[in-house]
């Protein structure tokens, strides 16, 4: 069961480079963040076509996540981050496919910092971390995906200097994100690559791509229930290097039924 995560950056925009990607590659589950799209606005009859079942919970013009499942219909569970009534941003679903709970978030970037972004960033971290012990509570497979935008470690990008200054990699971030780990969770792509250097984002400016100036803040984090039944993980990585495409790289996750 391949479950995989793709910050799309504008389902509309990049729709031809998405349903490539899911014909090509076919993952039981795909999440998506960055849809940039209201329920009403989203293609579901595109997904439909090719045998996708989705659900989204949208946002006009800014972010917006979306799981879609393969021949079955995502059972939903949630929406929106618990934890703050007054928080309205599109950022966070969950939902049952196949016996596994998988959880879809676009975590803040947090950027300016420091300021009031930034100290929304570590305030949605900290929800974050509630609800996810909640979900290791149930001892149910979870699978929790997305774009992070949390550079872990020094490992995790091409350079640290060029990006010392950013939320990303402050140590506010880095801490919220390693108590997230201590709490039980495994983060796949760096179990299966702990020397790092696996990149998931190239930024569009300064020939980022071209010179694989990259960093890893799309994750794949999974309860121990689901960890013990992990048999790969990788990045989609020439996604990244078509027409058009996102400025993210597909990552994915293969547990055992």
């Amino acid at each position: 069961m391949r479950i995989a995560s793709f910050n799309i950056n504008g389902v509309k925009a990049r729709l031809p480079r998405l349903l490539e990607w899911l014909e090509e590659t076919r993952p039981a589950v795909a999440c998506l963040q960055e849809v940039k799209s209201q329920e009403e606005g989203f293609p579901f009859e595109e997904f439909e076509k090719i045998g996708y079942h989705a659900i989204c919970h949208g946002q006009k013009g800014f972010n917006g996540v979306a799981i879609l499942a393969d021949g079955v219909a995502p059972v939903e569970s949630g929406r929106g981050l618990p934890g703050d009534p007054e928080d309205e941003q599109a950022r966070f679903i969950e939902a049952d496919v196949r016996g596994v709970r998988v959880v879809n978030l676009y975590l803040p970037n947090g950027n300016p910092q420091p300021g009031p972004k930034f100290d929304y960033k570590i305030a949605w971290m900290e929800r974050l971390r509630t609800r996810l012990g909640e979900l290791l509570e149930s001892e149910m497979p979870v699978v929790v995906v997305g774009d992070f935008n949390v550079i872990p470690e020094d490992k995790d990008v091409f350079s640290v200097r060029a990006m010392a200054n950013d939320a990303l990699m402050q140590p506010a971030s880095r801490d919220a994100y390693a108590r997230l780990l201590n709490d039980g969770w495994t983060d796949a792509i760096d179990t299966l690559n702990p020397r790092g250097g696996v990149w998931t984002f190239w930024d569009y400016q300064a020939g980022a791509w071209q010179r694989d100036h990259g960093f890893r803040i799309d994750h794949l984090l999974l309860s121990p229930q689901a960890a013990d039944r992990m048999t790969a993980a990788g990045v989609d990585k020439a996604y990244r290097g078509r027409e058009k495409a996102s400025d993210h790289a597909p990552v994915w996750v293969e547990i055992r039924d």
